[in-house]
């Protein structure tokens, strides 16, 4: 019987559990500082689309979310490439970044900062 609970408990709490109660989204709303003008824009970005931001080119591979029961986390897969004029593209990120913990996986960029704000799912069907 012993046996039987600890197997129940290590599938209930293992990642791959954890991991499947994460919700998909398929827009992100993110947050960028140009720290030379101090102007904030809020910049939205769909699954596979890349979005200008000063120099910076940001591309969104994947956002998710936690369901609303529980605490509020929304996470996006990210690269962050630096394009100037007649130059080759820089890679400056490229991992997660999370909405609660802004500074755990961050952009370093003397210029810009971004960070996430939500990630946005599909709205339901509504009938007419």
């Amino acid at each position: 019987m012993r046996l039987l609970v600890a197997a129940l408990l290590l599938f209930v709490f293992s990642p791959a559990a954890i991991a499947a109660e994460r919700i998909p989204g398929n827009e992100l709303v993110l947050q960028g500082l140009d720290k030379v003008t101090a102007r904030i824009s809020t910049i939205k970005i769909k699954t596979g689309e890349t979005v200008k931001f000063g120099t910076l080119r940001i591309t969104l591979r994947a956002c998710e979310k936690t369901p609303p029961e529980d605490p509020p986390e929304a996470t996006a897969f990210l690269d962050i490439l630096e394009q100037r004029d007649d130059q080759e593209p820089i890679s400056l990120f490229h991992g997660w970044m999370f909405a609660s913990t802004p500074a755990l996986s961050a952009l370093e960029h003397p210029v810009y900062d971004v960070w996430v704000l939500d990630c946005l799912t599909e709205p339901a069907d509504t009938a007419e």
